[in-house]
C-alpha cells in the first residue's frame, strides 16, 4: 500500500537536524572515569563530565555505564548522554593538534608505527601518538606521505564534519575564520604550538597514486538534499 500510494500522492523529505545525526551514530557504552573516557588509547574529556567520574549511569542493564556515540569518520569527539537525557559533545584531549578528521585506521596505522615512546605512563603514551598523526596529516598536507598514508587519509579526507550539536554555542553555522586563508605549512617541534595553516577539507594527492579513488562515506547532507526540493 506503501508503494501504491507513494506513486500518487508522492512523499515530503524531512531533512534530518543535528540531534537526528548524532542519535544515528554507532552507539557502545563507556564508563566515566577519573581521567574522563578512554577508547582505544585516546582520551576524551571536558569538565561538564567533573559531576559523573566514578560514577554510575542509570542504565542497569549496561552494568552502570554511560551510553556513548561515535561519528566513525571523525574520532575527535564523542558524544555522552548525560542524566539530562541530551547528548553532550566531549572532545579528544588532544583535538586542538589535530586538524583534520581520522578515523580508526588511521588511528591503528599510527599505533602500529610508532616505536619510540618518551615516556612510559599512558598520557605520555597518548601525546606521542597525537604528534604522530599531526605529522602524519602534515606530511599528506606537505605532499610527502607514503602512499599508504595517502590512501588512510583519502578514505577520510572528503567525508563532511557532523553539524555542530545542540551543545556547541557559537559553533553551529559559524564560519571557518581560516577557511580563505592560504600560505606554506610551518611544522611545529611541540603539541603545544598549533598549526596556523587552513583547516582544507581535502587532502591534495601528489600524483603518486593518482589513480586509487577517493571513495569516503560521506554522510547525508539535509541542506543539499533540500535544494534538490
Amino acid at each position: 500500500m506503501w508503494a501504491a500510494l507513494v506513486c500518487v500522492a508522492g512523499h515530503v523529505p524531512l531533512p534530518l537536524t543535528a540531534t537526528d545525526y548524532l542519535e544515528l551514530l554507532p552507539v557502545r557504552w563507556q564508563a566515566i572515569t577519573e581521567r574522563g573516557i578512554r577508547i582505544h588509547h585516546r582520551t576524551y574529556d571536558h569538565d561538564l563530565l567533573a559531576p559523573h567520574r566514578g560514577h554510575a549511569s542509570l542504565v542497569a542493564a549496561r552494568g552502570g555505564k554511560w551510553e556513548v556515540h561515535i561519528n566513525p569518520h571523525d574520532l575527535r569527539q564523542i558524544w555522552v548522554r548525560l542524566p539530562d537525557d541530551q547528548l553532550t559533545e566531549i572532545p579528544w584531549i588532544h583535538r586542538d593538534h589535530t586538524h583534520h578528521p581520522f578515523n580508526e585506521n588511521t588511528w591503528n596505522h599510527i599505533r602500529t608505527t610508532i616505536t619510540h615512546y618518551t615516556g612510559h605512563d599512558y598520557d605520555s603514551r597518548e601525546a606521542d601518538l597525537a604528534d604522530a598523526l599531526d605529522q602524519l596529516m602534515r606530511r599528506a598536507r606537505n605532499q610527502t606521505a607514503t602512499r599508504v598514508e595517502q590512501h588512510l587519509l583519502a578514505r577520510t579526507a572528503s567525508t563532511r564534519a557532523l553539524p555542530a550539536g545542540p551543545h556547541e554555542p557559537g559553533r553551529q553555522g559559524e564560519p571557518d575564520p581560516d577557511a580563505d586563508r592560504t600560505g606554506p605549512t610551518t611544522d611545529h617541534d611541540s603539541l603545544d604550538e598549533l598549526d596556523d595553516s587552513p583547516d582544507e577539507n581535502t587532502i591534495e594527492d601528489d600524483g603518486a597514486d593518482s589513480h586509487t579513488p577517493h571513495t569516503g562515506y560521506g554522510l547525508y547532507d539535509p541542506a543539499t538534499e533540500a535544494l534538490k526540493w
